[in-house]
């Protein structure tokens, strides 16, 4: 130690003149607006006291340390930030202010993050205008556009998340901050999507997380790409919604199925990772087997049924009864009825099965053969009616064809509904039997005799009959000779006509004369009919009369004349 010409003690000088700065910085006051590191010494009920490193020791209101639980957030030994509050002094106590300190840190910190582009944490707060309100240690605003690289149609899932995020701008005089999670998640989905991308291949099995589902399918997070797993590639069964077997973030694995690298577009399967219950359905379902299944689907032509997941058959409406009765398959079954069927057809490459329910009945058809004989009467009801004839069931699941021109031997019928109704109970005569093919054709006008028949069996070519005219035609008139038998006259046949173009028709309807029968054909139910030939067979008639009648008339005088010559003599 040494002393000065003034009697004053020299103190010795550090030898480092930096350590001789840190010894005395603390007899320096620090500024107001200084962030200053405390050590917690005690917790009373209405502070904390703070070492700051000065000569007096500090002191917070305990307010300033409470969760919003009413929890008090710090013990002694805790280092905190705190800052000098103007004022003063309390009981002895230099006033901290830990709120102002925290503040004032976070400013900090943020612009440091924002200057540097790193990543920060922040809780969503809630939804407010254009986007949502983030609590990054004092209240950001994130448009709805930074919420996600991809378009969010529901960004309020995002509420009370904690999400990364980078302040984008920020302005600590006006005290706003604008936040992105979009940018602060793009790098990570662009360095898992670099990666994804150089070992995705064709074929691959792979783990995704659902990330969004879809009415036609779901899309699945593979790391930074998503894969479209459409509805129909999910399970061999039916699905109506992917929701049925998925739900949003849940781990799956799929397969890839394609991979459009330029695009990059993948579409993905869960049905493929099990074997194709197609491929060996020919085994478990041979033809004519008896099986149990599930209505799952009723249409217009027919009903499919759930053998197992994944395989379906179809019950044409056809193969559901023998009779032809039946006008929509809901008649028979709906869906979630269990059915027992039997198989009448596999196919594996085309995927399609066709079952029946009538096989598990006895055909009637069988025994067609030995239950009616042609030409025996039977009885049924008029099911229905085309242009072509009339349909009659004569018993379930028996119908018989009536044909139109089995209606009538007389009427020229156009359409069945001219002699029959829908419904009507009716009599026919059997025709033929076709067993092999189903079909049974029946004749109404069979049950009476036929008049063509019975007129041809009592007249002959040459016969006078009198007929009348009933209708005309532009070659000559059609002649009603009984009922149901017709003949016609040629115009050529009618005396007189001279047949020019113009002139008129020269018989009229409704006239009844007497004609002579020129022509017969029993096969083709024709008979022609001449006025000419009855005209001169009725000359003749008349001359063979004069004739007779003037041989009689010389007879006579001659016997006359033989009587006087024998008188005389």
């Amino acid at each position: 130690m040494a002393v000065d010409n003034n009697g004053q003690v020299d103190q010795p000088v550090p030898e480092n003149y930096e350590d001789f700065l840190e010894d005395y910085t603390h007899f320096a006051p620090p500024s107001a607006d200084e962030v200053l590191q405390g050590t917690v010494l005690s917790v009373t009920a209405k502070d904390v006291i703070v070492d700051f490193g000065f000569k007096s020791e500090g002191i917070v209101p305990i307010e300033q340390f409470q969760t919003p639980g009413g929890e008090i957030a710090v013990r002694p030994g805790d280092v905190v930030d705190v800052m000098i509050e103007h004022g003063g002094q309390t009981e002895g106590y230099v006033s901290l202010s830990h709120t102002r300190a925290a503040r004032l840190r976070i400013w900090d910190d943020l612009d440091r993050a924002y200057q540097e582009q790193l990543i920060v944490s922040g809780r969503v707060l809630g939804r407010v205008k254009g986007g949502l309100a983030v609590d990054v240690g004092i209240k950001a605003f994130m448009p709805g556009s930074q919420a996600d690289p991809r378009l969010v149609h529901n960004i309020d899932a995002l509420i009370g998340q904690d999400v990364p995020v980078k302040i984008v701008k920020l302005n600590r005089r006006r005290g706003n901050v604008v936040v992105s999670r979009k940018l602060a998640i793009q790098d990570e989905i662009d360095t898992r999507k670099t990666a994804t991308l150089e070992h995705l291949a064709e074929g691959s099995v792979v783990t995704g997380v659902v990330k969004n589902l879809t009415d036609y399918g779901a899309f699945v997070d593979l790391g930074g790409i998503d894969g479209l797993l459409h509805v129909t590639d999910m399970s061999y069964g039916r699905v109506a919604h992917p929701s049925e077997m998925l739900r949003v973030g849940e781990e799956i694995a799929v397969k890839v199925l394609k991979f459009d690298r330029s695009k990059e577009r993948v579409s993905l399967g869960i049905k493929q990772l099990q074997p194709d219950p197609w491929e060996t359905v020919a085994d478990r379902y041979p033809v004519h087997a008896r099986v149990i299944g599930r209505v799952v689907n009723v249409t217009d032509y027919g009903a499919f049924v759930e053998l197992e997941p994944g395989v379906e058959g179809l019950i044409h409406i056809s193969e559901m009864t023998w009779s032809r009765r039946m006008k929509h398959p809901s008649k028979v079954v709906k869906p979630g009825d269990q059915v027992e069927t039997v198989v009448l057809e596999v196919h594996s490459r085309d995927r399609r099965i066709s079952l029946g329910l009538k096989q598990l009945e006895p055909n009637p058809w069988t025994t067609v053969d030995s239950r009616y004989s042609v030409g025996s009467v039977v009885e049924g009801r008029v099911r229905n009616m085309t242009d072509f004839g009339a349909f009659i069931e004569i018993e379930e699941g028996i119908d018989g064809l009536v044909h139109v021109s089995d209606l009538s031997w007389t009427k020229r019928v156009k359409h069945p509904s001219e002699v029959l109704k829908k419904g009507q109970i009716v009599q026919a005569v059997i025709l033929n039997i076709d067993s092999a093919a189903c079909r049974l054709s029946l004749g109404v006008k069979q049950l009476q005799p036929d008049a063509w028949e019975s007129y041809f069996q009592h007249h002959q070519a040459g016969d006078m009959v009198r007929g009348r005219v009933c209708r005309l035609a532009g070659f000559g008139a059609f002649v009603e000779l009984a009922e149901g038998v017709e003949g016609l006259c040629h115009f050529s046949e009618v005396p007189g006509y001279a047949g020019r173009r113009g002139s008129d028709p020269p018989l009229a309807v409704g006239q009844e004369l007497d004609f002579k029968i020129v022509k017969m054909s029993e096969t083709e139910k024709k008979i022609g009919l001449s006025l000419r030939a009855a005209a001169a067979d009725e000359e003749k008639s008349r001359l063979d009369d004069y004739q007779r009648q003037a041989r009689a008339a010389t007879t006579t005088i001659e016997e006359v004349m033989s009587l006087k010559d024998r008188g005389a003599g």
